[in-house]
């Protein structure tokens, strides 16, 4: 079993809920990214996803959007970054959820950008541009990698849509809780937890929930309806402002740590 199955198996063996953290890889260096990912607690997250810098972004919002655009104008390349996992991963202890754009998967071939995501130690992928009829390829081959998809979900999706991507996506479904792009939000939408209900009802699957999801509170109170809580841009936005004050790689991962820890508490 790859260590983000085993992850979600044994939150599902407890009733515990977590929380899935959310970062942009090589902002504000690789260095800091690796640092960032070696102190984050398994205590308290199911997972990281580790967002893959793309310069023509589909559902990230500004924050993400500009993290990007910080890390490419910096000189990120992929092959350094696996090549920084692959040198790391044994201190590392979380599962690691590569979060990337179908048009980098496809420019190197799917089944070789597979591969040497999992040489890198990376035991899932999230590929929010890829379209439902392109997924199955790329859901068998990471079947063969031992390195699932997950799928996100909006909340316009159609019953037919939502039940076909239940059956594709593990070992969770990524719920997007608002239409649009990512960003912090006051309020999570009213609807959230009938959404979520149903979702699990008709997949039998974990759903965690992202978009929107920025404080302590909203991470508790979405944990009360589904089975995690990601949250990105206000971890992004905490990156970019440690830089302003710090920018050394051990403040920049004591700041991201720091604000997990505090993301995870209850309020």
């Amino acid at each position: 079993m790859n260590r983000l199955r085993q992850s979600f198996a044994e939150l599902a063996s407890t009733g515990q809920k977590r929380l899935l953290p959310y970062v942009t890889a090589g902002y504000p260096s690789l260095a800091a990214t690796v640092e960032i990912l070696r102190r984050l607690d398994p205590k308290l997250c199911a997972c990281v996803e580790l967002g893959i810098p793309f310069s023509d972004p589909i559902a990230d919002g500004p924050v993400i959007q500009a993290s990007f655009s910080y890390a490419l104008e910096h000189g990120f390349k992929l092959d350094t970054l696996w090549q920084a996992l692959t040198d790391a991963r044994d201190d590392i202890a979380l599962p690691l959820v590569a979060m990337v754009s179908y048009s980098i998967v496809y420019r190197r071939n799917p089944a070789a950008f597979v591969a040497d995501a999992v040489a890198a130690g990376i035991d899932g992928l999230i590929v929010p541009d890829l379209s439902l009829e392109e997924a199955d390829e790329l859901a068998r081959i990471g079947h063969e990698h031992d390195c699932p998809l997950v799928m996100l979900v909006a909340p316009t999706s159609d019953e037919r849509r939502r039940k076909r991507i239940g059956g594709i996506s593990e070992p969770f479904i990524y719920y997007q809780s608002l239409v649009g792009v990512t960003g912090e939000r006051d309020e999570l939408p009213a609807e959230l937890s009938e959404n979520v209900r149903r979702l699990r009802a008709e997949s039998g699957k974990p759903v965690c929930v992202g978009f929107g999801v920025a404080t302590a509170a909203q991470v508790a109170a979405v944990c009360q309806v589904a089975d995690g809580a990601i949250v990105g841009s206000a971890i992004v936005r905490r990156i970019g402002a440690a830089m302003e004050s710090d920018a050394s790689v051990d403040n920049v991962a004591r700041v991201v740590a720091d604000f997990v820890s505090e993301l995870a508490q209850p309020p």
